[in-house]
């Protein structure tokens, strides 16, 4: 009876203790509400097909001058239980480039990624990102680059994009713009990266080896990241679930990858493959396969899924504004009128080459827009590797981790003003309407994030979004098929769930003299 009032005394005290640290952590955190043993989870559950809207709301009535909250999920968060999650641009000019080599990637992410992107400079932090970001630097600069970009994009429009687009307008059927540039984007970065096409968009759709797999190896390795570490290591130890998909798809891969490289050997070329063929490491010896084999692949990731779902919004915003569409067609127009003459009839005839799209300054403005409210990448974590206090004056312990939501910050009146919500894409113009004009607080957006890394390819990626965007608005008029529901897919990249499924109708010859 002693043992058993023993135990009865110290399971008493225990609880009693857990209950006191439980209200005094509950009052000092700001966030969804907390329960017991279980923290925010449920709150998480009950919001997972709208967690971008859910924590833009939990940081807006976070209140204050600045916008950070905590969610507190016990068991996958690492350090105390919690999550920190900002999205006040003075907090991520903090973790993006004032502190910037105290929030790497951090061991969590870099394992999730490690069998897919390996050390590629999307999953490296230190001297090996530093190595491959300097090197990537160099050729991205080149015009040579820009030209090889040019040509794949146009090709792909011209030969193949318009094709298919015409046929839907032939036939009266619908199509799904998400999927057609996705496909795109994908033919056209393998393209660049590998000089090597895949032929994802052709007419018959087809579904390629390579492709297919890649999205497979993405979505399991994604799996990793969302959920915690041990369940996805059982996995990989008894070869079962996602873990077996994965290990096949990158078999799939690394066949793919093998076969470009040794191509490249033996046939160099302008694309990214063969430039960091020549390159050598610190110590002067050639790259391993291996490590080109993931740089490579980063580049792949990085250059398809992003611009291919910034259009599928884009093209959304733009079905629902009108008086948009008739001033990026305006602007279109007067371009191409100094550039290839009257005739609307000539302006069809090819893409527009990269030096016109340059000039496209309110269409720049307005896909800057749609980043703005729908950023491809809406959130992305740092590791805390000492103990710090961000501008506002959380404390970020040592091992946890720091969230900071792209998605929120676009909606928060603080930042953008009582129009936040609101697709405007003249707020991005000069007072004349003649420039280009990113706010002067370059931290109040990082859709294409911000700090040393900054992405190489933002030039790239406006560049061909324009000429994509251009092509599809001269030549056709768009509306979204009825009863079609787009709603966001919860995943590292906005997608679209169900697609973005629209008809299409050519484009009157009047609107583009209007």
């Amino acid at each position: 009876m002693e043992n058993v009032a023993v135990y009865v005394g110290l399971a008493t005290a225990v609880i009693s203790a857990y209950a006191i640290w439980f209200y005094l952590l509950s009052r000092r955190l700001t966030g969804p509400k907390v329960f017991p043993l279980v923290g925010s989870l449920p709150f998480l559950m009950a919001n997972r097909g709208r967690i971008h809207d859910w924590i833009a709301e939990n940081l807006h009535a976070a209140g204050g001058t600045y916008q950070t909250c905590t969610i507190m999920i016990p068991i996958v968060a690492k350090k105390q239980g919690f999550y920190t999650v900002t999205c006040h641009p003075k907090n991520l000019e903090h973790i993006l480039r004032t502190r910037f080599d105290n929030y790497p990637k951090g061991p969590m992410w870099r394992t999730a990624f490690h069998d897919l992107l390996g050390q590629g400079i999307f999953n490296s932090d230190g001297e090996t990102w530093l190595m491959q970001r300097k090197t990537a630097a160099l050729e991205f600069t080149t015009r040579t680059l820009r030209q090889a970009m040019a040509r794949w994009v146009n090709r792909a429009i011209k030969n193949r994009l318009w094709l298919i687009l015409d046929r839907a307008v032939r036939e009266s059927k619908p199509v799904d713009l998400q999927d057609l540039f996705l496909r795109l984007t994908f033919d056209n970065i393998c393209g660049l990266t590998f000089g090597k096409d895949p032929e994802t968009l052709s007419p018959e759709l087809p579904e390629n080896p390579f492709a297919v797999a890649f999205d497979t190896a993405t979505e399991a390795t994604l799996q990793r990241f969302l959920y915690p570490g041990f369940l996805w290591r059982v996995q990989k130890i008894l070869g079962i679930g996602s873990e077996k998909r994965l290990e096949k798809s990158l078999q799939v891969v690394e066949d793919y990858m093998n076969e470009a490289i040794d191509a490249r050997k033996n046939s160099p070329s302008d694309d990214l493959l063969s430039r960091f063929l020549k390159k050598r490491d610190v110590d002067g010896k050639f790259l391993p396969i291996d490590v080109l084999q993931r740089i490579a692949l980063n580049f792949v990731l990085a250059g398809r899924d992003t611009s291919s779902v910034a259009l599928s919004w884009f093209f959304w915003l733009v079905m629902d504004h009108p008086e948009v569409e008739n001033k990026i067609l305006k602007e279109i127009s007067m371009v191409l009128r100094e550039t290839r003459g009257d005739d609307p009839t000539k302006w069809t005839e090819e893409p527009l080459m990269f030096d016109e799209a340059d000039r496209l300054v309110y269409l720049k403005a307005a896909l800057a827009e749609t980043l703005r409210l729908y950023p491809s990448v809406p959130q992305d974590f740092k590791y805390v590797v000492e103990d710090d206090v961000l501008p506002d004056g959380t404390y970020v312990p040592r091992g946890s981790t720091v969230t900071y939501s792209i998605y929120s910050i676009g909606r928060m009146k603080s930042i953008w003003g009582d129009d936040c919500l609101q697709f405007r894409p003249d707020r991005w113009l000069s007072a004349e309407g003649d420039r280009f004009e990113p706010p002067k607080d370059g931290y109040k957006f990082v859709a294409f994030n911000a700090g040393p890394r900054t992405c190489l390819g933002k030039d790239l990626a406006y560049l061909q979004m324009k000429s994509v965007a251009s092509a599809v608005l001269l030549r056709y008029r768009l509306s979204p098929v009825p009863g079609h529901r787009v709603q966001q897919k919860m995943s590292l990249t906005l997608f679209m769930q169900n697609g973005l499924r629209v008809l299409m109708q050519p484009r009157p010859r009047e609107q583009l003299l209007a």
